[in-house]
């Protein structure tokens, strides 16, 4: 009888702590795409002011519509980007654009003075940062997501519910660079 009652308890301890687990990995899984939504809305905000800051630039920098075409192109692909990788990779076209669109903006004092632009680029600059912030609260929870999946002894059941790894934001090797100014 007492083996039976210590097999009983035995098993009901395996079953919480299969079930302890289980839920952190949800609950990790689950604050990965609270963070990807928060990167979505800051993204969103920013697709919302491009049109504007792109507007404001035309009437000072006619010739450079290379580079005014180059951030509408960027937006409009990061606008239909539907999953997590094409949003981060259009968001890295989009801020070398936009990086490129800044330097261009340097050569025209006119431009740079224009109380519109001004306060378009503070706005912008705004929810960079917060773009930023969102980005790294997103690969901080996909770190610890992975190394709760990766570890013992979760590794084990990771795979038999099916918990994939996931990928952080990473910055595109032109985002690492410096814009070049047309003159």
């Amino acid at each position: 009888m007492i083996t039976v009652i210590i097999g009983i308890v035995v098993v009901i301890m395996i079953v919480c702590a299969i079930a302890g687990i289980y839920n952190n990995m949800v609950t990790k899984r689950n604050r990965i795409d609270n963070a990807w939504q928060n990167i979505d809305t800051q993204l969103q905000c920013r697709n919302d002011l491009i049109p504007n800051l792109v507007e404001t630039v035309k009437g000072y920098a006619k010739h450079e519509q290379e580079t005014l075409s180059a951030v509408i192109s960027a937006r409009n692909t990061a606008v239909k980007a539907t999953t997590p990788e094409a949003k981060m990779e259009a968001d890295n076209v989009l801020t070398g654009a936009l990086r490129q669109l800044f330097a261009v903006a340097e050569a025209y004092p006119d431009l740079k003075a224009n109380t519109n632009f001004t306060q378009l680029q503070t706005s912008l600059e705004d929810t960079e940062n917060k773009i930023s912030y969102a980005r790294q609260s997103y690969n901080d929870c996909v770190l610890s997501y992975n190394n709760a999946i990766q570890t013992f002894p979760a590794v084990i059941f990771a795979g038999i519910f099916q918990f994939k790894e996931r990928q952080g934001f990473e910055a595109a090797e032109a985002a690492r660079q410096a814009p070049t100014v047309k003159f």
